[in-house]
């Protein structure tokens, strides 16, 4: 018997008594842990996969400990420029043991309250509409560039001149 479950946002082909690494878990050494994403179980041949779950099924794990993932290294290079980059990384894991696959009858977590802090929010919109708005402050009026204007038609007139004795000589 197998199941695939979806742990930690990854998924795993699971089967009793086997041993695997996941992404951390933030559950204490020695706990046990019930896992309900729980997306196909094979039982001897018999299939049965969910829609995107199954309704009622379970895999429990044990924690056996936390530990870091061998170091992995980054290296960036890019020819003829003089860059490179160079950066370990060690994952975070738990190490889990199954202990079971349950087709039905896993218990199921409380259903969490969400539309309670929506309603908090909207009352607290409504109490703070009331406020009163300040006014927008006015703009002052644009600085008119005048002189640049004149400057221009005298730097033309100049090269005009030139050009004309130029022309006479």
């Amino acid at each position: 018997m197998y199941a695939i479950v979806e742990i930690a946002g990854q998924q795993f082909k699971v089967e009793k008594d086997q041993q695997l690494y996941v992404h951390r878990l933030e559950n204490k050494e020695g706990e046990v842990v019930s896992f309900d994403n729980v997306l196909l179980i094979d039982n001897d041949g018999k299939v049965n996969v969910g829609a995107p779950a199954i309704e009622g099924a379970a895999v429990t794990a044990k924690v056996l400990e936390h530990l870091k993932g061998d170091k992995v290294i980054v290296f960036k290079k890019k020819r003829r420029k003089g860059y490179r980059k160079k950066n370990g990384h060690r994952q975070y894991l738990t190490s889990i043991q199954i202990e079971g696959i349950a087709e039905k009858g896993a218990k199921k977590a409380a259903p969490k309250a969400k539309a309670a802090p929506k309603a908090e929010k909207a009352e607290a919109a409504t109490e703070e509409k009331p406020a009163a708005k300040k006014p927008a402050a006015k703009k002052a009026p644009a600085k008119k560039t005048t002189a640049k204007k004149e400057a221009a038609p005298k730097a033309e007139a100049k090269k005009a001149e030139k050009k004309e004795s130029n022309d006479n000589e």
